[in-house]
C-alpha cells in the first residue's frame, strides 16, 4: 500500500462525491427509510463495490458508450422523480409499515439491498467511478481503491446523518416534492447528455 496513493484518491473522490447525485440519494432514502444504519449499509456496499469496479479494471468505465449510460441515468432518476412526487402526500402507514417514530419496518435487509440497486445505478459511469479508474490506470489501484472507498463510505455516512437533520427541519412531503424536483432535473439534464452524444 502507498499511503500518498491513499491519501491523494480519498481527497479526489470525497471533494467530487459531496454535491454528487449520489450524496442527495442517499440524503432523501435516509429521511424515507428513517433507518440510517440500513440505508448507509447498502449505499456503503453499492459504493465500494463501484470502487471495485473501477479499481481493477481502469478502462471499463471508458468502454460503455457514454450515451446508454446518459439515457439509463435519465430513466432512473425520471422514475425516481415520478415516484417521489405520487408519494409525497401519502401518510406515512401508506408508504409502508413504520413504528412509532416513521422508521420503515421491513427488515433491514431489505431497506439495504433497495438502497443497494439504486445507489449503485446512480453511480455507475459517475465522476467519481471515472477518476477512481484514472487514478488507477497509473498504478498501485490497491490503494487507490482503499482511499476511493474510504471517501465513498464516508460520504455515505454523511448522506445518512444530513437525511435524518434534514426531516427535524422539513416535512416528509415537502422533502419528497423538492426531491422529485432535483431528481427531474438530473434526469433532464442526463437526457440533453444522451441527445448531444
Amino acid at each position: 500500500m502507498h499511503p500518498a496513493t491513499i491519501v491523494t484518491a480519498f481527497a479526489t473522490v470525497f471533494v467530487a462525491e459531496l454535491p454528487d447525485k449520489t450524496m442527495l440519494a442517499t440524503i432523501v432514502l435516509s429521511a424515507r427509510f428513517r433507518r440510517p444504519l440500513a440505508v448507509w449499509i447498502g449505499a456503503a456496499s453499492a459504493l465500494t463495490i463501484q470502487m471495485i469496479i473501477a479499481a481493477a479494471a481502469g478502462h471499463l468505465v471508458g468502454l460503455l458508450p457514454d450515451r446508454v449510460v446518459s439515457a439509463a441515468v435519465a430513466v432512473l432518476f425520471a422514475v425516481g422523480a415520478m415516484i417521489l412526487w405520487r408519494t409525497a402526500d401519502e401518510e406515512p402507514d401508506a408508504a409502508g409499515p413504520t413504528t412509532a417514530n416513521g422508521a420503515d419496518r421491513r427488515p433491514w435487509w431489505r431497506i439495504s439491498a433497495t438502497v443497494f440497486v439504486v445507489v449503485f445505478l446512480a453511480e455507475w459511469g459517475d465522476l467519481t467511478q471515472l477518476a477512481t479508474a484514472s487514478l488507477a490506470s497509473q498504478g498501485n489501484a490497491f490503494s487507490v481503491f482503499i482511499g476511493a472507498s474510504l471517501a465513498m463510505i464516508t460520504v455515505a455516512g454523511i448522506g445518512v446523518l444530513a437525511g435524518r437533520a434534514v426531516l427535524r427541519v422539513l416535512p416528509e412531503h415537502v422533502l419528497r416534492r423538492i426531491a422529485a424536483g432535483i431528481f427531474a432535473v438530473l434526469a433532464i439534464v442526463a437526457a440533453v447528455a444522451t441527445i448531444r452524444g
